[in-house]
């Protein structure tokens, strides 16, 4: 007998040896069935047989499914059709049989394994040419494979990567000095990139090694923020980061490396000298997608999603819900830029002295986030507190300003200076809310509303700064502000941002959309008015050339974002600095 009728026939007898046949002197009631088996009439047993075959189980009333060879009949019967059963609707598992018995109703499950081997043979043979020509292919994927298994260089690291381009210029208008500084020094048309080499490295499956490798060559374009902060693309990358490196176009840098890893069933953990705040958060605030400004990666709160990098350990905690069931999430961490400096002098205003972790002047953040998401909408809420040396993320020049560890400055108007131990601190607060329609491709876009506020506090420095309200602009200094918004002076600032998004736009696969939104001075500590109104706005339409490659047309304007403010000390007539930029952006993923 074939190996394969073997493997068949073995769950046959194992069933037919216990329950599957009565006794004899059962079966001489069972319409002449005893003497067909004692007479050798194979054939007419076989019609008895063909008559009282059941298809279900539970056609048996006398078998019930705690028996012990319940599965072993029901497998027999739903998987080889060959168990009858007696006219009254018994199985009588429980009485013994004969050997001859045993024998015809085993070569009756027989004949039918073997119509279907006959079957498989056949259709082996139909297909022959077809099932040669796949054992080729599979002979030919096994040895590929074995060839990249040999040459890979780490059985648990895959490297990604994604490199984006942007070609463009910006418009400068305005009538001030600094309007034509920045159109003679930033007014150009410029091609910049960015690399991102991804290595991510898993020893269980779960956890995640996350390490970066990138470069770019931003530095000098007017899309790294210059100059104006709200200028700076999401993509832009110079070589500069923290920790101590420097702008250098088209250098390799670290950019990332962490530890992500599950603690129980609902915690995960992160840890890393090299991480950003934003990358570990409970839910991500909007559903906004496109790679353009940087201000509206932030989701209506650069106080708050102020992409802080440095030493990192956070913590994010997920309701255990069903897959696709609303949730609420949490997450905590703490980020210290100056993680990798034990220098605790903390001289200069950046609060780059270092201080280590945890230290006065470690440029900390501790971000805090809870929310919730369903399936079309999703909510969070959220909490920075940071210290001296850090700044708001993006916004107008006067609410970006680096708050100081320590100050020196002239109170008095007399020439003597006086040095503080300013030790600024900043509390900032996150509202967002997202929704997506259920279709896509519709006239109705997924619509994300953000909105933000920092409070800023000294705990050693006097109010200063002048109460004029207005600036005139005669210096050539792009990033000059009123008098009365400098460092020091600022209370409070507000943000917030609108951005639609329409998937699928007129073909599938290509995304359109637009965001407007504000960051801005709203308080002064003198009492004075901040003139800091302006408004920032992107529109793009990216195309989906294939998986891996997209093209973005993109435009935008900033219609006040120098914070040279209003008022009576400006000339008559004079036109604040306003931006008018387009590019056209690639991404290319591999």
């Amino acid at each position: 007998m074939k190996l394969f009728q073997k493997l068949l026939l073995a769950p046959a007898a194992l069933g037919l040896m216990a329950p599957v046949a009565a006794s004899a002197s059962d079966l001489a009631s069972a319409g002449g069935l005893n003497s067909y088996i004692q007479q050798n009439d194979l054939h007419n047993f076989r019609v008895w047989s063909d008559q009282n075959q059941v298809t279900n189980v539970q056609q048996f009333n006398d078998v019930k499914p705690t028996d012990w060879a319940y599965q072993a009949l029901s497998n027999l019967i739903e998987r080889y059709g060959c168990v009858a059963g007696y006219p009254n609707g018994t199985f009588k598992g429980g009485q013994a049989m004969t050997r001859f018995e045993a024998a015809a109703l085993l070569n009756a499950c027989l004949d039918r394994i073997t119509e279907t081997t006959d079957e498989i043979q056949r259709l082996q043979q139909d297909f022959a040419k077809e099932l040669a020509v796949l054992k080729g292919r599979v002979d030919g994927l096994e040895k590929k494979v074995g060839t990249l298994e040999s040459t890979r260089f780490s059985t648990t690291t895959k490297l990604q990567g994604d490199t984006y381009w942007a070609i463009g210029g910006a418009g400068f208008g305005g009538n001030t000095p600094a309007s034509q500084y920045n159109a003679n020094t930033y007014g150009g048309t410029v091609f910049n990139y960015d690399l991102r080499l991804n290595l991510n490295t898993s020893f269980t499956g779960k956890d995640l090694l996350y390490t970066r490798l990138r470069s770019g060559n931003f530095s000098g374009s007017p899309f790294s923020g210059q100059p104006y902060n709200l200028m700076n693309l999401d993509r832009s990358f110079s070589g500069s980061s923290n920790q101590g490196t420097t702008a250098n176009n088209n250098g390799i840098f670290l950019d990332r490396l962490y530890y992500r890893f599950p603690v129980g069933k609902v915690f995960t953990a992160a840890v890393g000298p090299m991480a950003r705040n934003t990358e570990f958060l409970a839910i991500a605030p909007f559903n906004y997608s496109f790679e353009g400004l940087d201000f509206f990666r932030l989701h209506g709160a650069p106080g708050v999603y102020n992409k802080a990098t440095g030493g990192t350990v956070g913590l994010i905690w997920k309701q255990p819900v069903k897959k696709g069931k609303p949730f609420f999430a949490a997450s905590v961490n703490y980020v210290a830029p100056n993680a990798n400096s034990a220098n605790t002098n903390g001289t200069v205003l950046a609060g780059t002295g270092g201080s280590g972790i945890g230290g006065n002047n470690s440029a900390g953040s501790f971000l805090t986030q809870v929310g919730y998401q369903a399936n079309q909408w999703k909510s969070t809420f959220g909490w920075n507190y940071s210290q001296c040396g850090t700044r708001i993320r993006s916004g107008s020049v006067a609410a970006i300003q680096t708050e100081p560890c320590n100050a020196t400055t002239n109170l008095t108007g007399t020439g003597t200076n006086s040095t503080y131990n300013a030790q600024a601190y900043t509390n900032s607060f996150a509202l967002s809310l997202a929704w997506e329609p259920k279709k896509t491709g519709t006239i109705v876009p997924g619509v994300n509303l953000g909105w933000g506020y920092t409070a800023f506090a000294y705990g050693n420095f006097p109010v200063f700064g002048a109460t004029s309200t207005g600036n005139s602009a005669s210096a050539t200094a792009a990033s000059t502000a009123a008098a009365n918004m400098t460092v020091g002076n600022i209370a409070a600032s507000n943000s917030w941002t609108v951005s639609a998004q329409w998937k699928d736009a007129f073909r599938k696969g290509n995304t359109a959309g637009m965001a407007v939104g504000q960051s801005f001075v709203s308080a002064l500590r003198n009492g004075s008015t901040p003139y800091d109104g302006n408004y920032a706005w992107e529109w793009w339409y990216q195309f989906k050339v294939s998986d891996q490659i997209t093209v973005a047309p993109m435009l935008f304007y900033l219609s006040n974002p120098s914070s040279l403010g209003a008022g009576g000390a400006q000339p008559a007539g004079q036109v604040n600095p306003n931006v008018f930029g387009g590019l056209l952006t690639a991404s290319f993923k591999f």
